[in-house]
């Protein structure tokens, strides 16, 4: 028997509208019979196209304010019989049930009415019952029918109209049902992550939006990006977007956010390299450059305000790979956009999402975002000596950086500029050493310097690495059984310190 079925009879019940009456026409034209419910049969007869009603079909009226209308035999019949199968086709005549080809449905708007901030009782009944039940029987039978579950699938549908003359084949359909079972599998995950109350019984997640990348970490490796990142960002210039950026760019947007002053941010690997809160965007760059300008060649910069001409010439003097801002002035595009390849983005959202996982071992981490950011209230005094001059600014603004580098993790800042940080560290001596050979490298003057840890000291050897390279005040979580080791050496060497009481490694 042939895979090609020609569409006969199509059942439209849809909750929007917009760009359905170019369907409709089409398949008008190509002699297909409507069957329809309550305001989509009266669009469609809008239109001045013939509709029977669902009601006139199944003998039954629309009951129960309108939760039952399509559940019916002679609607579920006419999509789930078999066609090659003679006792199905033997009872379908037996109970006068038409054959239904093509289904076009849509879901009640459950996320949106979520998102609304809707009362319990208007969320549940935009829980859809019918349309659900319609879309997973024409799928489960795509052999025969197919299914439009979403307007997303208006076009491909209107493209199949018109080549192929209201004619499918088995591949056409199942295309459908693949995109039609995607819908049902999001629909449900909504639902079910409502119902949860963010209890985290079970983990589901569902994402529409594929961004397929040239590859993964690594050329070898096939990567794949699910989200709307168009939604985040307008990218304005450059190649494709790959995996390795992607990283780099959710760490920079994620850093930058903690800032309300103007700054710019230099990452390379996740990790700021180099960051400045100055007067304006091209002093900001100038120092947040300082901090290391040979690991900022190839780089992501990131800025919290507008680029003008002044800084993109100055940005423009080294190779970076990707800038983000929230603007862009019209010369600075200009030169910013000699690198063919150079990205440019304008970030239009800030990150809104409350938790973050990842695959691990035969499962998936999920937790909390770390949100928490620490300010003067938060900051515990625990030794004799106070904060003094710029050294409570420069705490708060080294707990920010601290909190986004990967631990183990110490970070040395002076005048609200990053003189350098340990990254990633097994030992956080170690971390210490490799941020002071950096800053002496780089002829940082770390007298009157502070130091941030993301974690606490279990011994006085950091405290007094940094005291002997010129630190005078440090900011930890504290919570070590043995913290009065350090307060007492800074005690004893005129060094301030305050305690948080939250940790904040980062793997």
């Amino acid at each position: 028997m042939s895979s090609e079925k020609k569409i006969k009879t199509a059942l439209v019940s849809v909750y929007h509208k917009d760009g359905l009456d170019e369907i409709l026409k089409k398949l008008d034209s190509l002699g297909v019979r409507f069957i329809s419910t309550g305001g989509t049969k009266s669009f469609i007869e809008s239109l001045g196209l013939p509709c029977d009603a669902v009601e006139d079909t199944t003998g039954y009226p629309s009951i129960l304010g309108g939760r039952v209308k399509t559940l019916h035999p002679k609607i579920f019949g006419g999509i789930l019989c078999r066609r090659e199968l003679p006792e199905d086709m033997k009872q379908i005549k037996a109970y006068d049930i038409h054959e239904i080809d093509l289904v076009i449905v849509d879901l009640y708007p459950f996320e949106d009415t979520v998102a609304s901030g809707a009362g319990e009782q208007d969320i549940i009944e935009k829980i859809d019952i019918g349309g659900i039940s319609l879309i997973r029987a024409a799928a489960k039978n795509f052999k025969d029918v197919i299914i439009i579950a979403s307007k997303q699938q208006y076009q491909p549908l209107i493209n199949l109209l018109e080549e192929k003359s209201g004619k499918s084949d088995i591949a056409d359909r199942k295309f459908f049902a693949k995109e039609a079972f995607s819908v049902s599998s999001s629909y449900d995950t909504a639902i079910f992550n409502y119902m949860d109350n963010n209890e985290g019984t079970a983990f589901r997640y569902a994402e529409d939006d594929a961004m397929h990348l040239r590859y993964g970490e690594n050329p070898h490796q096939k990567g794949t990006f699910y989200g709307d990142f168009n939604a985040m960002f307008d990218q304005l210039h450059g190649r494709e977007i790959s995996y390795n950026n992607l990283l780099d760019i959710e760490s920079a947007v994620s850093l930058i956010s903690e800032f309300d002053e103007t700054t710019v941010a230099i990452l390379k690997h996740n990790n700021a390299c180099g960051i400045a809160s100055r007067a304006s965007v091209a002093e900001a760059w100038k120092d947040a450059l300082a901090g290391d300008p040979v690991s900022a060649f190839g780089g992501i910069i990131v800025s919290n305000r507008k680029i003008d001409k002044s800084a993109a010439e100055e940005i423009n003097n080294i190779f970076f790979e990707i800038v983000i801002a929230p603007e862009y002035d019209k010369d600075a595009l200009e030169i910013l956009e000699q690198k063919k390849n150079r990205i440019i983005l304008v970030q239009k959202q800030e990150l809104t999402e409350s938790k973050q996982f990842r695959s691990l071992l035969n499962g998936v981490l999920v937790q909390d975002k770390d949100l928490s950011i620490q300010t003067a209230d938060d900051l515990k005094l625990v030794t004799n000596r106070p904060l003094q001059g710029t050294e409570l600014e420069d705490l708060l603004f080294a707990n920010k950086l601290v909190k986004h580098t990967k631990s183990n993790a110490i970070i040395l800042v002076k005048n609200k500029q990053l003189c350098a940080g340990g990254t990633g560290q097994t030992s956080r001596v170690d971390a210490l050493k490799q941020a002071i050979e950096k800053a002496d490298s780089f002829g940082f003057n770390l007298d009157g310097s502070v130091m941030a840890s993301d974690a606490f000291f279990p011994f006085p050897d950091c405290v007094e690495i940094a005291g002997n390279a010129g630190v005078t005040a440090v900011v930890q979580p504290g919570g070590s059984v043995k913290d009065n080791l350090s307060v007492e050496y800074c005690n004893e060497h005129n060094i301030s310190m305050v305690m948080t009481g939250i940790r904040h490694f980062k793997h």
